[in-house]
């Protein structure tokens, strides 16, 4: 059987008039009648009929319809995979928490497209929860989470390890001891939705304590610091979210949370060698920016001498 005669039947068979069909395949009517008598007589089955001046799809016309329609189903997907082989192409969705979205992806996206053109990146800002969730349905392509994935059907790639940190604004900790702050003072909380949230927990169990009273913020990092630096509460934040602030003297740790944030790219699995996926999960290995402990050059100025001495160490 000729594909074009195939083709030919598949738009009669949805059209059901000559004279449409004709006009969507360019064609003559004699040419497609021509096609048409001669599929029928390879196949030995009537294929289209005529009740009164409607056109109609015989019984063996219908099933025939079905199979065409899938064996055209069939033939675009093996175009479309062998065009990928090409090289990537096409549209790239990468779920990140804002931070990530306006601190870390921007200048990777920049580069990796500027090697790959064809590749149409766009962000989509959710915290890690949803970030999870909007690949398992599809929504984005990859994700960026700041928390452990433990999905089977989801292929995790570490990033980066990420130390966290009780904090305050220098105003604050230069007016009050850390015992007086954890007592007195608010804390500017991820809200339980977040992943962030069970660091916050832990640092408060393994302390036997509880917030004085406690304001939740979402999961944004930049909203919880900037209340720290406007002396609305203390909080805990990521290294990097606070580096900048931590050299210039505007906000003071506390103490170290033992709880660090990993940092990991994820894509469904089987998913994995989609050239989109491959590439830039390969790109992102080779160019996140890890972040090294801050160094003792940075002169860092630490409220707790005792985890000040701890920090020596690590140092």
């Amino acid at each position: 059987m000729e594909l074009r005669n195939l083709k030919t039947f598949q738009v009669v068979a949805e059209e059901l008039n000559l004279t449409k069909a004709a006009k969507r395949l360019k064609y003559t009517q004699p040419t497609i009648s021509i096609q048409i008598q001669s599929l029928e007589k390879e196949l030995n089955h009537t294929l289209l009929t005529r009740v009164g001046k409607k056109t109609m799809l015989t019984s063996a016309g219908q099933k025939l319809k079905g199979h065409v329609n899938h064996l055209f189903d069939l033939i675009e997907e093996i175009e479309r995979d062998m065009e990928e082989l090409h090289g990537p192409t096409g549209i790239l969705i990468i779920a990140a928490s804002e931070y990530y979205c306006t601190q870390h992806l921007p200048p990777i996206v920049k580069s990796y497209t500027e090697i790959y053109p064809e590749v149409k990146i766009s962000l989509l800002p959710l915290n890690t929860v949803h970030a999870i969730q909007s690949v398992r349905d599809h929504v984005a392509d990859i994700a960026i989470i700041a928390n452990e994935c433990n999905d089977s059907d989801i292929k995790e790639s570490f990033l980066e390890k990420e130390h966290t940190f009780l904090v305050a604004s220098s105003e604050v900790s230069n007016r009050k001891s850390v015992h007086d702050i954890l007592r007195e003072d608010t804390f500017i909380s991820y809200d339980r939705h977040c992943s962030f949230s069970n660091i916050n927990e832990q640092f408060f169990k393994e302390r036997g304590i509880k917030p004085h009273s406690m304001i939740m913020v979402g999961g944004s990092d930049e909203m919880i610091k900037r209340a720290v630096l406007n002396g609305t509460g203390y909080g805990i934040l990521g290294e990097n979210a606070i580096k900048n602030e931590i050299k210039d003297g505007t906000i003071i740790i506390l103490q170290q949370a033992s709880k660090s944030i990993v940092t990991s790219s994820i894509n469904l699995k089987f998913r994995s060698e989609e050239p989109n996926i491959q590439t830039f999960n390969a790109y992102l290995q080779n160019t996140w920016p890890v972040s090294n402990f801050f160094s003792k050059s940075d002169n860092i100025q630490i409220q707790d001498k005792e985890i000040e001495k701890e920090l020596d160490l690590l140092l």
